[in-house]
C-alpha cells in the first residue's frame, strides 16, 4: 500500500500534465414525444423487475438510492419541481433556474443581455447541477441547488472560474473525454466501447451498470436455465472482492487513490472521493474486508436515517476496534487499538465533517483519523 503511494508521488512528478484535444462535443438530437414519454418510465422497470424475480430487497429498493436517481430529465425531477423559480447573484452576473410546465430553462444575465437555454439534465440526487447546450456544447452550470442552503450556490469546484463574458458566465464547456465521464458514472449504458451512446442510455446507476453480464443471467435465467449453472452465467460476486479491489470499483466513479493522486487535487476538495481518503488511512488494510467500502455501505440501500445516526456505525468500527476483535492481518501488524476516550459515537471525532473550500457542500471524511484541534486538512 505504501509503495503503491511512493509510485503514485513518482508518477505525478513524472507525467506531464495532458493535454486536452478540442473535440466536438455532443449535441442531443430532436427527440420525438415517445422517446421522451419513454424516458419518463423509471429506467430501472425492465431489470429491476426481472432481478427482482430472485434478489427482491435489493432490486425494489436500489432505484430509489442516491446513485439510482443520479440522472434526471426536468419534468420528473423533483428539485425543479419543488423549487419553481431559483436566483442567486454571482460576481456581475444573476442565476436563474424556472420550472413551467415540464421544462426547466437555466438563465444567466449581465443587466444588459441575457442568456436562456432548456435543461437537458439534472445531475445529482441531493445536491444538483444541470447540463446545457449552448452553440453545439455542452455546458456544466456554473451554479447548482444545494440543500444544505435550499437554494443556489457556485457549482463546486468552479469557483476558479472568473468569466469576463456572458457566454463564459453560463459555465463550464464539457470536454469530450469530462461528457462521456459524466454520463458513464450517473446513467447506465450511456457509453459502449468508449462511445456516447445515449439512445441506449437509462437514467441513474442500474443494475447492470455495477453487475456486468446482467442482462445475459436474465435471458439465461428467462430460457429455464438454473440460477446456479454456468450455462445462466451468473455475474461475478462483487462480494468476494477484497478492500483494496473494492475501492478500485467503487473508485471508478467516487475517484480512486491514483486518480486523486495524478490529478493532482489538493485541500478539501479531494474529501470527495472516499476512495482516495479512506486509502490514507493509517487503519486501511487492502486484503481487510472489514474496512472496504461496502462493510459500513450497502450500495442497494438507501442512507436512511437509522444509517445517517452515528450510532449505526459503531458496530463497523468496533469489528477492529474492540477487545474481542480477532486479528485478520495476522501477527505482522499489532492490533488495532481500543479508544481511550468513548466505545461508541466513533464517526463523529474521527471522521468529521467537512467542508468543500467553505462552500454549502459537506462531505465526511473517510480517512479515519485522530483529529486533533487545529490540524490542518490532512491531504
Amino acid at each position: 500500500m505504501r509503495n503503491r503511494r511512493a509510485f503514485g508521488w513518482l508518477a505525478l512528478l513524472g507525467l506531464a500534465l495532458p493535454v486536452w484535444l478540442v473535440a466536438q462535443l455532443w449535441r442531443p438530437d430532436p427527440v420525438s414525444a415517445e422517446q421522451t414519454a419513454a424516458k419518463k418510465k423509471h429506467a430501472h422497470s425492465g431489470a429491476a423487475q426481472a432481478c427482482a424475480t430472485c434478489h427482491a430487497a435489493e432490486a425494489t429498493e436500489q432505484p430509489f438510492t442516491p446513485m439510482g436517481s443520479t440522472l434526471e430529465l426536468p419534468d420528473s425531477n423533483p428539485v425543479v419541481l419543488k423549487h419553481s423559480f431559483l436566483t442567486t447573484r454571482r460576481g456581475a452576473y444573476t442565476y436563474s433556474v424556472e420550472t413551467k410546465a415540464g421544462a426547466t430553462i437555466y438563465s444567466v444575465t449581465d443587466g444588459q443581455r441575457t442568456i436562456a437555454l432548456p435543461v437537458l439534465w439534472s445531475v445529482g440526487a441531493n445536491a444538483q447541477t444541470w447540463l446545457v447546450e449552448y452553440e453545439g456544447r455542452l455546458y456544466e452550470s456554473m451554479v447548482s441547488y444545494y440543500p444544505a442552503i435550499d437554494g443556489l450556490d457556485v457549482t463546486t469546484a468552479d469557483d476558479v472560474l472568473k468569466p469576463e463574458t456572458l457566454e463564459a458566465a453560463i459555465g463550464r464547456a464539457e470536454t469530450e473525454a469530462q461528457t462521456k465521464s459524466c454520463f458513464n458514472c450517473h446513467a447506465t449504458h450511456a457509453v459502449t466501447e468508449d462511445e456516447l451512446t445515449l439512445k441506449t442510455m437509462q437514467r441513474g446507476v442500474t443494475c447492470e451498470h455495477c453487475h456486468t453480464g446482467t442482462v445475459e443471467h436474465l435471458t439465461a435465467i428467462q430460457q429455464g436455465k438454473s440460477a446456479g449453472s454456468a450455462q445462466a452465467s451468473t455475474p461475478p460476486s462483487l462480494g468476494k472482492l477484497n478492500a483494496e479491489q473494492i475501492s478500485t470499483f467503487c473508485g471508478q466513479c467516487h475517484r480512486t487513490w491514483e486518480d486523486v493522486v495524478r490529478g493532482g487535487t489538493r485541500g478539501t476538495p479531494n474529501v470527495r472521493f472516499q476512495a482516495y481518503r479512506l486509502a490514507n488511512s493509517r487503519c486501511f488494510d487492502g486484503t481487510d474486508s472489514r474496512i472496504s467500502c461496502v462493510a459500513c455501505h450497502d450500495p442497494h440501500r438507501d442512507l436512511t436515517s437509522n444509517r445517517t445516526e452515528p450510532a449505526f456505525y459503531d458496530a463497523k468500527c468496533l469489528a477492529c476496534h474492540a477487545a474481542r476483535a480477532r486479528n485478520v492481518a495476522g501477527p505482522q501488524r499489532e492490533m488495532p487499538k481500543q479508544c481511550p476516550v468513548a466505545g461508541s459515537g466513533c464517526v463523529t471525532c474521527h471522521m468529521p465533517k467537512t467542508k468543500v473550500l467553505d462552500g454549502p457542500s459537506e462531505f465526511t471524511d473517510h480517512e479515519i483519523r485522530i483529529v486533533r484541534t487545529g490540524a490542518p486538512y490532512p491531504n
